[in-house]
């Protein structure tokens, strides 16, 4: 029988956490050549990625839908994992971890603030970002132990963006559709402004990547299109409904 709806999530995690046990890690045994300033984007990327996820999941758990609260609590892992393989390169390249980082603190605070659709909608906006970031990272990083952790990385956060909207689209759905669209241009409004303050912390390591900071931003306003849509209008999105433009 074919599932619908989170049903479908939480199968759809299932199956990939198999295929990645499947797969195993890369083989972080032959290290990794980092520039300083790579270093110092990934160590960033890092903090953002590690954590327990608490305050999400205990939101998730509070909106009733047990079978929800479970594709968030293995959207979680995926996270977590992220947090961990990057810390593997790092080690890989011979660098280390942060302890924490003022970006990441912020994006906390504003998601903690209040229910489970601000969480969302802030989420989002990492996530957007970091789909311009890992892309960057996978196409034009030299060091190919690098190019396949990005890889790896941003195929699950590809698969992340269409679970959030269908959550949000359910969310926003008791709103007139003028209050939906204006939440979402007000996403996009903060989004822009996420996306700049990433290309300019982040401006050296994308320049040696290929990626200029007026490129990045303009990457990742252009992709938030479609999610926009997706979350104000869009039908309810399952697994494979990844928006065109990510």
């Amino acid at each position: 029988m074919i599932k619908t709806g989170y049903a479908a999530w939480v199968e759809e995690f299932e199956a990939e956490k198999e295929r990645r046990a499947a797969l195993g890690d890369p083989d972080w045994r032959g290290g990794a050549h980092l520039a300083p300033e790579i270093v110092r984007s990934i160590q960033k990327f890092q903090v953002g990625e590690d954590g327990d996820g608490s305050a999400l999941l205990g939101k998730a758990v509070r909106a009733g839908d047990p079978v929800y609260a479970e594709a968030a609590r293995l959207f979680i892992a995926e996270e977590q994992n992220h947090a961990r393989m990057l810390a593997l390169l790092l080690a890989a390249g011979g660098a280390g971890t942060l302890d924490g980082h003022w970006s990441d603190a912020a994006f906390v605070r504003v998601r903690r603030l209040l229910g489970l659709r601000v969480e969302l909608l802030v989420l989002m906006i990492a996530e957007v970002v970091a789909l311009a970031y890992y892309r960057a990272l996978r196409d034009g990083a030299a060091d190919p132990l690098v190019s396949e952790v990005a890889g790896r990385i941003l195929a699950d956060e590809r698969r992340h963006v269409p679970f959030h909207c269908l959550r949000l689209r359910e969310g926003l759905a008791r709103l007139p559709r003028p209050a939906r669209r204006a939440v979402t241009a007000g996403w996009r409004g903060l989004l822009s402004c996420a996306g700049l303050l990433v290309a300019v912390d982040h401006g050296a390591a994308l320049r040696s990547l290929g990626v200029s900071r007026r490129a990045f931003v303009a990457e990742v306003v252009r992709s938030s299109a479609p999610m926009a849509v997706a979350m104000a209008d869009g039908p309810a999105a399952g697994p494979a409904a990844v928006p065109a433009a990510v």
